[in-house]
C-alpha cells in the first residue's frame, strides 16, 4: 500500500481564498512539502494548521523527490504546496508528480486559486483559446521565444517580475508589435490593478512602485479595442 500525493492550491494573495477541503487536507496529511516553508507557515498560522513541513523547491527537487517517494511508499500521505496558487504551474513539483504517476501512486488534485485563470477572467481579452508561456527566458533564447509567440493566434499569458516588466513590455512591442494587452498586478491583494489597452500606452502608464508578480496577457495580432 502507498499513500496519496495531494497537489494543494494555496491563495495567490488574499488568505480568504482558501477552500475548506484544502485546509483539512493540510491538517490531515503526514507531511507537507512546501516551496518556501516560511510562506507556508504564515498560512498555517492563519488557519491554525499544525503539521510537519519540509522544503521542496527548484534548488533541491532533484534530491528531495526520491525521499518523498519513499515516504509515499510507506503508506503516508503528502501534500505539495507552492508559495502561491497551483503547484507545478511555473513552480516546482513536476518531477515528484511524474514519478508518483509512473509508480501508480495516487495523485490527487485539490484545485483552487491560479493567477493564470484569475488574470484571464478579469483581463477583458478573449479566453476561448490561450497559450501559457510562463516566464520568458531572461537572456538566451528570449528573442526566439518572442518570435514563436508572435505566430500564435490566441491570447498569450506571461508571468513577469517588477524589475523586468518594463524591458519585457518593450521587447514585446519591438517583436510582436503594438498589441492590445492586459496588465494584471497584485491580484486579490490590496493594490490589485488591471490595465487594458494598447501596449505603447500601457508602457507610458505603468507604475513600478508596487512589489509582486505581474501577469501580462497579450491579444492576438488582429484583435482591437476602442480606447
Amino acid at each position: 500500500m502507498a499513500g496519496s500525493l495531494y497537489i494543494v492550491s494555496t491563495p495567490i494573495g488574499n488568505l480568504q481564498d482558501f477552500t475548506k477541503r484544502s485546509i483539512e487536507i493540510l491538517k490531515d496529511v503526514d507531511l507537507v512539502a512546501a516551496e518556501d516553508t516560511r510562506v507556508t507557515k504564515k498560512i498555517f498560522n492563519h488557519y491554525n494548521i499544525k503539521n510537519s513541513i519540509i522544503s521542496y523547491n527548484d534548488y533541491n527537487e532533484n534530491q528531495k523527490y526520491q525521499y518523498l517517494l519513499e515516504v509515499l511508499k510507506s503508506n503516508k500521505d503528502i501534500a505539495l504546496v507552492s508559495d502561491a496558487g497551483t503547484p507545478c504551474i511555473s513552480d516546482p513539483g513536476y518531477r515528484i508528480v511524474n514519478a508518483a504517476n509512473m509508480l501508480g501512486i495516487n495523485v490527487v488534485s485539490v484545485p483552487g486559486p491560479s493567477s493564470v485563470i484569475a488574470a484571464l477572467s478579469v483581463s477583458g481579452l478573449p479566453s476561448d483559446s490561450f497559450y501559457f508561456e510562463g516566464f520568458l527566458p531572461k537572456k538566451k533564447g528570449r528573442t526566439k521565444r518572442l518570435n514563436y509567440l508572435k505566430q500564435l493566434d490566441c491570447t498569450i499569458v506571461i508571468f513577469e517580475s517588477p524589475k523586468r516588466l518594463l524591458k519585457t513590455l518593450n521587447d514585446i512591442l519591438s517583436i510582436l508589435g503594438n498589441r492590445v494587452v492586459s496588465l494584471c498586478k497584485e491580484l486579490t491583494k490590496l493594490h490589485e490593478n488591471v490595465k487594458l489597452g494598447y501596449l505603447n500606452n500601457i508602457i507610458k502608464e505603468i507604475d513600478l512602485g508596487v512589489k509582486g508578480e505581474y501577469v501580462v496577457l497579450i491579444a492576438k495580432q488582429k484583435y482591437s479595442i476602442d480606447e
